[in-house]
C-alpha cells in the first residue's frame, strides 16, 4: 500500500482484529490493503448489495444505518465488512460517511495472495477476524438478554413444530420464513400463523407450536398485504414531503384513499412518492417490527406528529409498545406486515378526488368478486361515496368539536367524565339526520316506495323504525313490506357457485309476484301479502298481513336488492321511489396507518346480536363472514349509485358498548378453530376501547338492535 503514514500503523495497532497481530504481520497485511477516500456523504457500501472486501477506518468518520435507521458511528479504528470478504455476503447495512473519510480496503482478491505468499499471516488475521466476531457475538447476546430478561432467554436448544400433517425439530429461534413455502396454490405467503396468531414472517419460533402459512387469498392475509402497502404508502410520501404529515382513510376494497391536509402539493408528492415506492418495490426495502417502552413510543409518535397514536399510549395496558416501521416512518403494530416491499407486486400511488390512493393491484384484491379495478371503484367512490358525502363530513365536524379525533381522545373524553354527554349528541345527530331525510321525502311530493338496502348489520330494522316515526310525524303513513316473504320454494332457489342454495341472488325472491302486489297497492287496491315458511322452505301464498296504502301511504321496502333497479322494474316510476343506502361509515383512527375497519363493525354488531338472541356463536359468524361480503359486493355496492342519500350508522361509543359482550364471545372461539385468527384480532381491537356500560344506552339507538333492549318491537 503506498503513500502509508506513521499514524496509519498506529490506527491499525488500535484495531480489534489488527491489534492482535505482531508488528511484522501487521506490515505483511499493510502491503496487500487498498488506499481510498471519499467525502462527506458518499455511500461507501449499501444494505443488501454484493461484496468481497473489508474496510478499515483510518481518518474521519461514518455513520452505520440498516433500514433507514441510524445504529452507531464508526471512527478511525473501525473496521467493518468482514463478512463479506469471508463469504462474498450481501451487505447487512450501509456505511456512509459523515465527513471526508480516508480507508484501507483488503479484497478477497488481494487475501488470496497473502494466503499464497505469507499463508502463516493470512491464517493469525482470519483468526484475529473470527475473535472479533465472536466477542461481538457474545456482546449481542448479553445486550439481548438485558433487554428482554433473563426469563425470556429460551430455555431450550430445540422445539417441536406441526405443519401440515409433519411434526419435526427445529432449532429454537428459526424464522417462519424458512418453515412455510413462498406461496400456497399459486397464491402469495404474506405471513405466518403460530397456533393460530398472525406473525411476520421474520417472527422466530420459540416454543412448541402448530404453524401455518397465511396468504393473500384469506381475509386476514389480505388485511397483511394491505396494511404493508399502507405502510409503505405513507413512508413514501414521507421521503418525498417531509414536512407533510399524510393519514389513511378507510379502505376500500381494491384501494385506500390517503389524506395529506391543507397546502399539500398533490401532483409534486404524487409523481415523487411513486418513485420512491417503485425502488422500495424493486430494492426488496425492508420493513422491521420493533419493541419500544411506550414512553420511547410516545415520544417518537408526538414528534412525527401523531398525535392520535401518542395520545392513545397514555391508556395502553402494557410496559412495551408493538411498533412498524418502513423507512422513516414508525406506526402501531396492530397486526403483521410482510418482511419487505419486493413482495407488494402492483402496488401503486393514484390521484383521487383531491387526495392521493393506494392501490392494492391484483394480489391485494384476490378472491374479491364483483370489483372491476382500483380506477373504477375510486370513480364510484367520488360520485357516490361509502365513507365520505355530507353526513360523514357533517358527523367528523361535530365529533372534532368535542375533541373526539381518533380512538385515543374519545378514551381521554370518557375517563374525564364525557360519557353521557357523547352519547347525547351522538344519538341527537342520528335523528336529526333520520327527521331531515323524512324532509326530503316529503318534500318531494307523491313518493310512494321508500327502499333501503345496506349490508349485514348496518342497522337497517331500528332506521326504519325511526325513519317511520319520522314520517308520520309529517303525516305520511308508511307500511313495512318484508322482501324476505317472497322467497320463492326451496326447490326453486338458485344455486351458488360452491353449489349451495343462494338465498341473496336477486333470483332467490318471486319478482312477478312482488312486482304485482306493489303494483296494487300503489294503485289502491288492498293486497293480502304472502308469508314465507322457512321451516319447511315454502311460500303460503295470502298468508302474510293485509295492505292498503292509503292517500298518504307510503310502502317501506328493506332488504340487500333494495338499490337494484331490477327488484321494482317499472312498477313504480322513478319520481315515486326514494332509494337510501345505510351502513356504518364513521369510524375512529389508531394512529395514521390504522383505524377501525367499518366492516369489523358490522362483524362485531352481527356478533353479538347473533350470540345473543339466536345462539349463534362468533366462530359460526367469523367463518361465514366472507360469504356476507362477497354477498355486499356482488348485490349491493354495484348499485350505489341508484341512492338518493346515504345514511351513515355508526355511533362513535358503540365498540365501547359491543365490548362489554363481545370480549367474551370472542374468547369461546376455540384455539384451533379457523375463526380464531380472526377472533383474536378483534379481540384486541375492542381491547382499544375504555369500557361504557350499556345502561347509558337509549332504548331507541340503533345499538340497541345488536345487544337487546330496543323500545321498538322487532
Amino acid at each position: 500500500m503506498s503513500d502509508r503514514e506513521p499514524l496509519d500503523l498506529d490506527v491499525l495497532s488500535s484495531n480489534r482484529a489488527l491489534g492482535r497481530l505482531t508488528d511484522e504481520d501487521r506490515l505483511a497485511v499493510w502491503d496487500i490493503l487498498d488506499q481510498l477516500a471519499f467525502p462527506r456523504g458518499t455511500v461507501i457500501v449499501r444494505q443488501g448489495d454484493e461484496g468481497d472486501a473489508m474496510y478499515l477506518l483510518l481518518e474521519g468518520e461514518a455513520m452505520v444505518e440498516r433500514d433507514g435507521l441510524t445504529l452507531r458511528p464508526l471512527v478511525a479504528g473501525d473496521h467493518f465488512g468482514e463478512l463479506s470478504l469471508v463469504g462474498h455476503a450481501r451487505r447487512a447495512a450501509t456505511i456512509t460517511a459523515a465527513r471526508g473519510v480516508r480507508l484501507a480496503r483488503l479484497t478477497a482478491a488481494r487475501y488470496r495472495e497473502l494466503v499464497t505468499r505469507a499463508p502463516v499471516v493470512a491464517g493469525r488475521l482470519a483468526e484475529a477476524l473470527a475473535f472479533t466476531l465472536a466477542a461481538d457475538l457474545v456482546a449481542m447476546t448479553d445486550r439481548v438478554g438485558l433487554l428482554l430478561g433473563d426469563r425470556l432467554l429460551p430455555r431450550r436448544t430445540e422445539v417441536e413444530i406441526t405443519l401440515g400433517q409433519h411434526t419435526q425439530l427445529i432449532a429454537t429461534g428459526t424464522r417462519m420464513e424458512r418453515l412455510v413455502p413462498p406461496d400456497v396454490d399459486g397464491d402469495l405467503v404474506v405471513a405466518g400463523l403460530i397456533d393460530a396468531r398472525p406473525v411476520s414472517l421474520h417472527a422466530p419460533v420459540v416454543s412448541d407450536a402448530w404453524i401455518e402459512a397465511l396468504t393473500v387469498s384469506s381475509t386476514e392475509g389480505r388485511e397483511v398485504f394491505r396494511r404493508s402497502a399502507s405502510l409503505l404508502a405513507l413512508s413514501a410520501i414521507k421521503r418525498a414531503a417531509p414536512g407533510v404529515v399524510a393519514r389513511l382513510g378507510p379502505s376500500l376494497e381494491s384501494a385506500r384513499p390517503i389524506e395529506l391536509g391543507e397546502g399539500a402539493q398533490l401532483s409534486a408528492i404524487l409523481d415523487t412518492a411513486r418513485k420512491v415506492m417503485a425502488r422500495a418495490i424493486a430494492s426488496s426495502e425492508a420493513f422491521r417490527e420493533e419493541t419500544w417502552t411506550v414512553e420511547e413510543a410516545r415520544d417518537e409518535l408526538a414528534s412525527a406528529g401523531w398525535e392520535d397514536a401518542a395520545v392513545l399510549l397514555a391508556t395502553w395496558r402494557d410496559a412495551a409498545v408493538p411498533l412498524v416501521a418502513c423507512g422513516p416512518v414508525y406506526a402501531l403494530r396492530v397486526g403483521p406486515v410482510v418482511p419487505h416491499a419486493g413482495l407488494l407486486t402492483g402496488v401503486d400511488l393514484v390521484a383521487f378526488d383531491g387526495r392521493l390512493a393506494v392501490t392494492f393491484g391484483p394480489l391485494g384484491t384476490r378472491a374479491l368478486p364483483g370489483l372491476t379495478g382500483a380506477q373504477e371503484e375510486l370513480a364510484l367512490e367520488a360520485r357516490v361515496p361509502r365513507f365520505g358525502g355530507a353526513m360523514v363530513a357533517e358527523q367528523a365536524r361535530w365529533q372534532a368539536g368535542f375533541g373526539l379525533t381518533s380512538v385515543g381522545e374519545f378514551n381521554r373524553a370518557c375517563i374525564t367524565g364525557r360519557v353521557d354527554e357523547i352519547i347525547r349528541v351522538a344519538e341527537g345527530f342520528h335523528e336529526k339526520r333520520i327527521g331531515r331525510l323524512a324532509d326530503d321525502i316529503a318534500a318531494r311530493g307523491g313518493v310512494r316506495a321508500i327502499a333501503i338496502a345496506g349490508p349485514s348489520s348496518s342497522g337497517k330494522t331500528t332506521f326504519n323504525k325511526r325513519l317511520s316515526t319520522q314520517l308520520e310525524v309529517l303525516g305520511l303513513r308508511p307500511h313495512a313490506l318484508s322482501l324476505d316473504d317472497y322467497y320463492v320454494d326451496r326447490a326453486r332457489t338458485p344455486r351458488g357457485e360452491d353449489g349451495g342454495l343462494d338465498f341473496e341472488a336477486v333470483e332467490a325472491l318471486d319478482l312477478p309476484q312482488l312486482r304485482e302486489d306493489i303494483r296494487a297497492l300503489v294503485a289502491g287496491a288492498t293486497v293480502r301479502t304472502p308469508r314465507y315458511d322457512f321451516k319447511a322452505g315454502k311460500s303460503v301464498p295470502g298468508g302474510g298481513a293485509e295492505l292498503t296504502l292509503g292517500a298518504e301511504g307510503v310502502l317501506l321496502l328493506e332488504g340487500i336488492h333494495a338499490l337494484n333497479p331490477a327488484l321494482l322494474g317499472e312498477v313504480v316510476p322513478r319520481e315515486q321511489l326514494f332509494r337510501i343506502f345505510l351502513h356504518p361509515a364513521s369510524t375512529l383512527p389508531l394512529d395514521h396507518l390504522s383505524r377501525v375497519s367499518p366492516h369489523d363493525v358490522r362483524l362485531l354488531r352481527r356478533i353479538v346480536r347473533d350470540r345473543f338472541r339466536r345462539a349463534i356463536t362468533a366462530a359460526d359468524n367469523i367463518e361465514r363472514w366472507p360469504s356476507v361480503r362477497r354477498g355486499d359486493l356482488v348485490h349491493i355496492y354495484p348499485f350505489l349509485g341508484e341512492a338518493d342519500a346515504v345514511f351513515d350508522t355508526a355511533l362513535v361509543y358503540e365498540l365501547s358498548v359491543l365490548k362489554v359482550y363481545a370480549e367474551r364471545y370472542l374468547l369461546e372461539v376455540p384455539r384451533r378453530h379457523p375463526a380464531y385468527v380472526t377472533a383474536d384480532r378483534l379481540r384486541h381491537l375492542i381491547d382499544q376501547f375504555v369500557t361504557i356500560y350499556p345502561e347509558h344506552v337509549p332504548p331507541t339507538s340503533i345499538v340497541r338492535e345488536f345487544i337487546g333492549g330496543s323500545g321498538f318491537e322487532y
